[in-house]
């Protein structure tokens, strides 16, 4: 199968020509096309799907919530309308045994999946529980503990090594070098969040496998000129990622973003979303940056706001279900007109930055010979048309 665009975004530019995908991989971008199957996207762009590290739920599904196969079978099918192809299912801080039984359940997924099931799941994303309690922000306090190799290791034998790429921790508890260490030595991604850690503490233990930054400027030690705390440890060193999640301008300012896109680049950012699939609550839950208050009922959702304006939506209506929520390409958007980002600094944050912060980037992350035919097709307003998971066309219609 051929795909005929003015426009492939790959690592060398944009190419015009046929995209050849055989077997669900990337064969090339040649001038001509040895076959008649050929679809004709003219002056629409082509790039790679989108990478969310950062996902606990999306619209009719939940995986903090739910923790179910079938929870991530929904969320799969409804990310592709959004422009991800692929993702990790991300825990939140809670109790092993129900972190345990998410992982179970998630690797069911990942065992049966194929591209008919929409996104695919690359793996786990651990957001605790090994956290600092008065860095929670919305964690559960109760569950937040000490960094411990021996629950890591139970984590690993029912999720798969294979399967845990990116652990979120306080690097600053105790316990923490030798855990971070291992995790590394077994091809863990490490990222501080929810966490006090002061410059001089990621200072040192940048050399043990600290990578990165979650959800920068959220649940982090901030920035004082006397004192750097994790903030300002993000901006000074310059190999060290910055994941953003959700650009709505509530949570981060647009200008804050702004600020670190000035000083990391595009090189190293990563956009994420953070979702948790609100509608999938299992009590009553206040939202104090949005303002409301969401709260289960039967097969329904109500969410009241602070001003009384009420509404409730069946769990499952993805059409307004996923207004709950701000989607990635929603925040992509965000970002173009924040920044002026070009199409170029896009794939560079959402595509390729986060392939090679968890591994991925010799499979995923570009349009390159080899690999994983993962593809969305744009326009010049960022529109999607259609979406490509290792060349399975899907359905994105709502």
């Amino acid at each position: 199968m051929y795909l005929y665009s003015e426009n492939i975004y790959t690592p060398y530019g944009f190419q015009n020509g046929y995209l050849k995908i055989e077997n669900g991989k990337i064969i090339g971008v040649f001038d001509n096309a040895d076959s008649k199957e050929i679809i004709n996207y003219n002056e629409k762009v082509i790039i790679p799907g989108f990478i969310d590290i950062h996902l606990h739920g999306w619209a009719t599904g939940s995986f903090l919530f739910e923790g179910t196969k079938d929870s991530l079978k929904n969320m799969s099918k409804e990310l592709v309308k959004v422009g991800v192809t692929s993702y990790l299912a991300t825990t939140g801080t809670d109790s092993i045994n129900k972190i345990s039984s998410q992982l179970g359940e998630g690797k069911k997924f990942i065992d049966s999946w194929n591209p008919n099931n929409g996104a695919e799941v690359l793996g786990f994303h651990l957001e605790g529980p090994f956290i600092n309690s008065e860095y929670r922000g919305m964690q559960k306090e109760e569950f937040c503990i000490e960094p411990s190799i021996e629950i890591l290791n139970d984590f690993i034998k029912i999720g798969g090594l294979e399967n845990i790429k990116l652990i979120t921790m306080a690097p600053e508890l105790p316990g923490s070098k030798a855990f971070i260490k291992y995790a590394k030595e077994n091809g863990i991604q490490i990222s501080i969040g929810h966490s006090g850690a002061e410059f001089e503490d990621i200072a040192e233990l940048k050399s043990y496998g600290v990578s990165g930054f979650t959800h920068m400027f959220s649940g982090m030690s901030g920035f004082h000129h006397r004192k750097l705390g994790a903030v300002g440890a993000a901006m000074y060193f310059d190999d060290m990622y910055v994941e953003f999640a959700k650009q709505t301008g509530t949570t981060v300012k647009p200008e804050a973003f702004k600020i670190l896109y000035k000083i990391k680049s595009k090189d190293r950012i990563i956009l994420a979303t953070d979702c948790i699939g609100l509608a999938h609550i299992r009590s009553p839950f206040y939202h104090y940056i949005r303002e409301c208050k969401y709260m289960p009922y039967k097969d329904k959702i109500v969410v009241k706001y602070d001003d009384g304006i009420e509404e409730c939506i069946y769990k499952n209506d993805y059409s307004r279900i996923r207004c709950l929520e701000l989607s990635y390409i929603e925040s992509i958007k965000n970002v173009v007109k924040n920044v002026n980002a070009s199409i170029s600094d896009i794939v560079k944050m959402a595509c390729e930055n986060p392939a090679k912060y968890i591994g991925a980037y010799t499979y995923k992350g570009s349009i390159e010979k080899g690999k994983d035919a993962d593809l969305i097709i744009i326009d010049e307003e960022w529109n999607i048309f259609d979406v490509y998971v290792r060349g399975k066309l899907q359905n994105i219609s709502s």
